[in-house]
């Protein structure tokens, strides 16, 4: 078995961890470990990332509840069964509108589990009508979820593309990380969108599997571990997908918190700086994605949305943070400077990571 799916450490399980959580009306149900945050952001001034600027607007990745029917460890936005954010009914007509008013080449839905918000499916189908390309970050496990039989149908009639996590191939490893039964709903899962005709030839219809590693350290080549993935999961269940996402771990929320709690966050943090690599800069999502937060507030990203690091918008006077709203009259954000700390690291380290899975293959 390879590197990338070896079993993870016990010190996963420590105290101030969340571990394998699911609805406790749930099959899969795991108890529920008491939850102990470690702020990292006063810990993420210690190096000094370069400064980097955007360019053109192309994508709009929309954090729409933190509501989600697991909690996993790698999670950086904290989500789970008992979190009630989610966006509202203004916030969502502000968005409609700004997809309206903007170039924005795609729509990317995330959570939380974004399909368990009640407007989801009106928003996909917005965008759709729009011409948007529209990506819905899903957790396999939500479509054999009750009062979800038909999502899977949803979405291969919209053409929305899936970007699905299971962070390895293996029973023990997934549930592990994700939580008990969760690698049996995953399969399952897969198995229902391939018969839909997701990451099949021709179909049009594109499923990509997202990959974090389960410890501190970076991934493995993104193209050695799809080439792995496909040949298992083809031998082993007769699924079927298009790309392989890589994604290093940010050292934020809870993943930040359990390197605190193991004395292990400068180590790496260390080991993300020396795997630093310059020629990733020009590829780095936040260049082209403004991330929008479940109240309609902009970020440069997703991890910045978690560390409250707000986007810089010259000229914004009253208000700290900009907002949907100040999308629908603004001149281009491009030039503007985008706001780092040093989690960015782990966005340039070795092959580099974003939402889309290794720079080098951009």
């Amino acid at each position: 078995m390879p590197a990338a799916c070896l079993p993870a450490i016990n010190a996963w399980r420590c105290p101030t961890a969340v571990t394998n959580d699911r609805f406790a009306s749930q099959k899969h149900s795991s108890p529920r470990v008491l939850i102990l945050m470690h702020a990292t952001l006063p810990l993420l001034d210690a190096l000094s990332f370069p400064a980097i600027t955007r360019g053109q607007l192309q994508a709009l990745q929309v954090n729409l509840t933190y509501l989600c029917n697991q909690r996993c460890l790698h999670c950086h936005v904290n989500a789970g069964p008992t979190r009630t954010e989610a966006m509202t009914d203004e916030s969502l007509a502000l968005l409609h509108r700004v997809i309206d008013a903007h170039s924005v080449q795609t729509l990317d839905l995330t959570g939380g589990a974004p399909e368990m918000h009640p407007r989801f499916r009106e928003l996909v189908s917005h965008a759709r009508r729009e011409g948007l390309r529209v990506i819905d970050r899903c957790n396999l496990t939500i479509l054999s979820e009750p009062g979800y039989a038909d999502l899977a149908g949803f979405l291969a009639e919209q053409g929305v593309e899936v970007s699905a996590s299971l962070p390895c191939y293996s029973r023990d490893n997934v549930d592990k990380q994700r939580g008990d039964g969760v690698f049996d709903a995953s399969i399952a899962g897969l198995l229902q969108l391939n018969k839909l005709g997701y990451g099949l030839d021709g179909s049009g219809l594109i499923l990509n599997l997202v990959y974090n590693p389960q410890g501190a350290s970076l991934p493995p080549p993104q193209a050695q571990l799809e080439a792995d993935y496909k040949a298992h999961l083809a031998e082993d269940f007769g699924i079927y997908f298009n790309n392989l996402l890589c994604i290093t771990n940010q050292p934020i929320a809870r993943f930040g918190s359990t390197l605190v709690s193991k004395g292990s966050f400068n180590s790496y943090m260390q080991l993300l700086r020396d795997s630093y690599r310059p020629e990733n800069l020009d590829a780095l999502m936040c260049k082209s994605l403004v991330s929008v937060d479940w109240q309609g507030y902009l970020y440069d990203c997703d991890f910045n949305q978690m560390l409250e690091l707000p986007l810089v918008v010259p000229g914004l006077i009253g208000r700290d943070r900009p907002h949907l709203r100040d999308l629908l009259g603004s001149s281009s954000l491009a030039g503007n400077p985008i706001v780092t700390r040093d989690h960015c690291y782990a966005c340039t380290a070795g092959q580099g990571s974003s939402c889309g899975g290794a720079l080098d293959n951009h």
